[in-house]
């Protein structure tokens, strides 16, 4: 407590004092004792309200003892139990758990990981995927500003990610890899990589790439295949050594047969080979009839056509070709979609072809769009003319029915530019976006579709749509998420599917090491998302005619259930609403592959890289007897011993009110009963 505050507290006990007697005795001459208990009273009552104008404070500190920590991470993905290692991994983690001393020294902190990072110690070596890097990443906001050393169990095979050799840039604690697995290096002929389109159309060929890599010393022969059921459609003889330990084939199959063909390639194993897991890929193609062909037409150039162009074109089945407002009228009938981008007057003939001949449009509509002229020759919309422009951002409408629109962060996009003044529509639309001013919505228009006499049509009221292409990189790192969101819009475009209360949204077919996601949708029956409603999914195994069910949950603007379970194999699955009669159903295929089962060794290399550039030291699981004196004796790991202080007031202000409250509340009943009021 400071010297001023103990002085201003004496002060106000003089003042109180004061006070009371100067009350009560300044027309009294008697000392009884009355008057003496009045006074105690006044003076409590004043000194307390001054102490709440004092509000004295004092510091006290608390001196603590902190543990460093010691972070225990764990690679849960099924590799370790591929390499027969997941006994001596949960044997020598429950031997950590259990050290008394290392719990003495340290806060011991377990998590494991596959794909993401889980705050536990509980290991089942089933993840399909590890990544490595992203696990040292979080954890690295976790304890960035804490000494805490990291114990890795891992065989050190990441399957997806950056490269965490390179983490240690960031993530600045000592690391002590584990090694989970052999560190023999054996021979191996693998397939490295296999490459080929999601789509093929009929009666053409679709290439085919395929790495081979071969690491060994001597010299071997052998002869890769694809194979299509038990037909050997290609094959090649190879020769691999220890300088030639690679090669890259390209050739073509032909798509003879529309759906979902299933391949299998295979690079025979040599004499004694001792994982012939990673010998052979298998990989699919759905064959399709027809290309979807669109064309965007516009009178001058500008980076939305780029963008829109890129979008549509990221899915094999559909082509984009930029056409202007003359170029396009003798190839109209060549396209099952027209963008138009901005129009003027000069678009008044394709407009009237577009009419006559019902088809559908995707409009946008921008600064440099004529609006006058889109009055005069609409009868669907009409747009007040202001001769204003302003910048919208964009909120997704979740009650949205035509079909599934992911949230894909739309208010974290950069506004479009678009024209200032009110929307009137003359039919019946559904809004895909609305407007939003400064965070505000606005509840206008940015994003429409409607569907009249069998045409539909698609309004985008804003140009710089190449923004939100960029912003949504830079949100997921992908332009993926973008690129569906502008494919959905336009397979609505160019489909003639009739609005649904259910629809269902998913692949022909998955590979094996891949989640298996299928989404839904359900609407009531004015077409508003309705969250009420339990669907559930059958599956049936179309081979061993095995049936599931599985309950959809609600996620956002969908719902979703997770397949991975599945084994590989072929499947049909129904989806129903319990409460209507409601139902869709529909086909995929699981690809046999599992990527986890590629490794036959330890990745050492990176493992002691890690160790070393982070100043800590590796082990192989067999050989871990040092591991715990190591982090005992070591003087980076100390307790820090912190001085904590706080500044706390002396007396409680809840306190003082009461006493307040009691010593006013008797002088005023001792009055009253003494007759002195």
């Amino acid at each position: 407590m400071q010297k001023y505050t103990l002085l201003y507290i004496i002060l106000a006990g003089i003042v109180a004092l004061s006070l009371a007697l100067f009350h009560y005795f300044k027309n009294s001459k008697s000392m009884s004792k009355i008057n003496m208990l009045f006074v105690f009273l006044r003076f409590i009552s004043v000194f307390s309200v001054l102490l709440l104008l004092i509000n004295p404070r004092f510091e006290k500190n608390t001196l603590s003892i902190e543990k460093p920590n010691l972070v225990i991470a764990i690679d849960n993905s099924s590799s370790i139990k591929y390499l027969n290692q997941e006994a001596k991994t949960i044997d020598f983690i429950d031997e950590l758990s259990n050290n008394n001393n290392l719990k003495e020294k340290f806060n011991l902190d377990f998590y494991t990981f596959g794909e993401s990072l889980k705050n536990t110690d509980s290991v089942t070596f089933s993840e399909n995927q590890t990544n490595i890097y992203q696990a040292f990443n979080q954890l690295h906001q976790v304890y960035k500003q804490t000494v805490s050393p990291t114990i890795l169990f891992t065989d050190g095979n990441q399957t997806y990610g950056n490269d965490y050799q390179f983490i240690t840039n960031t993530y600045k604690q000592p690391i002590y890899p584990i090694i989970i697995g052999d560190t023999v290096m054996h021979s191996d002929l693998k397939i490295e990589q296999l490459n080929v389109n999601k789509y093929a159309y009929l009666k053409n060929k679709f290439p085919v790439e395929t790495i081979l890599v071969y690491n060994g010393e001597d010299y071997i022969s052998s002869k890769f295949e694809v194979s299509n059921g038990n037909t050997i459609i290609y094959s090649e003889e190879m020769n691999f050594s220890k300088d030639t330990n690679s090669k890259v084939i390209n050739f073509t199959l032909p798509a003879n047969t529309i759906g979902v063909s299933n391949y299998k390639a295979t690079i025979i194993p040599f004499e004694n080979e001792k994982n012939t897991v990673n010998n052979s890929k298998n990989f699919a193609v759905e064959v399709i009839n027809q290309k979807t062909k669109i064309a965007i037409v516009s009178d001058f150039i500008h980076p939305d056509i780029g963008a829109l162009k890129k979008s549509i074109e990221s899915n094999e089945q559909r082509s984009v070709e930029f056409l202007n407002s003359n170029e396009i009228l003798n190839q109209i009938n060549e396209f099952q979609l027209i963008i138009v981008y901005q129009p003027n007057n000069k678009f008044k003939q394709l407009f009237d072809i577009l009419k006559s001949q019902n088809s559908s449009l995707f409009l946008i509509i921008g600064t440099k769009t004529d609006l006058d002229f889109l009055n005069s020759i609409n009868t669907d919309f009409d747009l007040e003319i202001t001769n204003q422009t302003e910048d919208y951002q964009a909120e997704l409408n979740k009650n949205y029915s035509p079909f599934i629109v992911d949230d894909i962060n739309f208010e974290s996009f950069p506004p479009l530019e678009s024209n200032y003044g009110n929307i009137i529509f003359s039919v019946p639309f559904e809004t895909v976006l609305l407007k939003t001013l400064n965070g505000v919505s606005t509840n206008e228009t940015l994003l429409a579709t409607f569907e009249k006499n069998k045409r539909r049509e698609a309004i985008l009221f804003g140009e710089n749509i190449w923004k939100w292409r960029a912003q949504s990189y830079i949100n997921s790192k992908s332009f993926n998420e973008f690129d569906n969101f502008i494919g959905k819009l336009v397979q609505y475009l160019a489909s003639n599917r009739q609005k649904s209360r259910l629809n269902i949204e998913y692949e022909s077919f998955y590979n094996g090491s891949n989640n298996i996601i299928i989404k839904a949708e359900f609407f009531d029956k004015n077409y508003v998302f309705d969250t009420r409603e339990t669907l559930n999914i059958t599956v049936v195994d179309n081979i061993s005619k095995e049936s599931k069910t599985f309950p959809l949950i609600l996620k956002g603007n969908n719902y979703q259930v997770d397949l991975s379970s599945l084994a590989p194999s072929a499947y049909t699955f129904t989806i129903k609403a319990s409460n209507e009669n409601l139902s869709k159903s529909g086909s995929f295929q699981i690809l046999e592959y599992n990527v986890e089962q590629q490794f036959l060794s330890a990745d050492v290399t990176k493992l002691k890289k890690i160790a070393t550039n982070s100043n800590g030291s590796i082990y192989h699981i067999d050989k871990t007897e040092n591991l715990v004196n190591v982090l005992l004796s070591d003087n980076r790991y100390k307790p820090i011993q912190k001085n904590n202080k706080n500044t706390i007031p002396l007396i409680d202000w809840k306190y003082l009110l009461i006493i307040l409250s009691l010593s006013l509340g008797m002088e005023w009943f001792l009055r009253k009963y003494y007759g002195l009021i």
